[in-house]
Parts: structure tokens; sequence; C-alpha cells
């Protein structure tokens, strides 16, 4: 038997808009990057087209996803350093399917998580690939796409096939 919700007396049922966000733009019908406190640099740097990564002061490793706090000796004094924006495959897959329906005019499409010269690894999309053959262990360099005045995506191009 299945049962049915009932609106409790004296109340009423309200639809439940979502909020109005300055980072949904017209026309970008994309999902968005949560931009809060700990990755503000990150997308900031994007915005001026350079990769920041967040570096530890207590023991100088550089690690992603960003946090309040270094995921290797758990100190809080973290420092945003530009990135070198280089880096080797070190794994991806061509998506087939469209997961959102904005996606549907680009698949199948490239994704790719590029082990950073420094360390960290990212996962972004390769782009200008075509059917060309992606290798592991390829180098990649980011570029970057201004969707709108507040938003520049990552992403990455094959610099040369790997040795």
């Amino acid at each position: 038997m299945k049962r049915s919700k009932k609106t409790p007396p004296g109340s009423a049922r309200v639809a439940r808009a979502e909020p109005p966000s300055p980072l949904r733009g017209e026309g970008y019908a994309k999902p968005r990057p949560t931009i809060g406190p700990d990755n503000a640099a990150f997308w900031q740097g994007c915005r001026e087209h350079r990769l920041l990564l967040p570096f530890c002061r207590g023991c100088g490793k550089a690690h992603l996803p960003p946090g309040p706090v270094c995921p290797f000796c758990f100190a809080d004094e973290i420092e945003w350093r530009p990135a070198a924006g280089r880096g080797r495959i070190s794994t991806w897959t061509r998506v087939h399917k469209a997961w959102f329906p904005a996606f549907a005019g680009e698949i199948p499409y490239n994704v790719v998580q590029v082990e950073l010269d420094e360390g960290p690894r990212l996962t972004s999309q390769l782009v200008g690939t075509g059917d060309e053959k992606i290798a592991i262990g390829a180098r990649v360099k980011a570029v970057f796409t201004e969707v709108d005045a507040d938003l520049t995506l990552h992403a990455f191009r094959i610099l040369q096939p790997p040795d």
C-alpha cells in the first residue's frame, strides 16, 4: 500500500526556488564549481589565466583539493603560489554520455587527471585532441576558457607525445 504525504493542518506547501547566484550567468547551462573560502584563490588564479596551488608553510608540499589544513602534516599555514601549469596525464577517459543536457553537443569529450609538476593531481578536460591517441604520460599544459566575468575554467592541451 502506497502512503501519501499529507500537509499538516494550518500549513501550506511552498515551492522552494533556488536562491539567486552571481555565478549563474546567462547562456551558460553547465554545472558551475562551488567557490568557497578554501578554493577561492584557485578560481581567482584561473580568472587570471594561471594555476595557483595551496602550499603548506610547515612541510612545503602542494596539495589538492584545497583545504584549511595540510593533508600531509596538518599544519594550518597555507599559502597560494603559482604553479607551472604543466604536468603529465596520469589517467583519462572519453565521456560518451551526456550526464547533463548542456554537455550533449560536446559528446564525446576527454577528461584527464593530470599529475602537475608540483605533485598534486588535477582532474580537467583535455582539449584540442580530436581523435588523436591520448597516452598516459603525455605532457600537457594548462589552458583557460573565460565563461563569463565571474568564471574562467581550466583545461589541458597535449604538449608532445610521451617518450
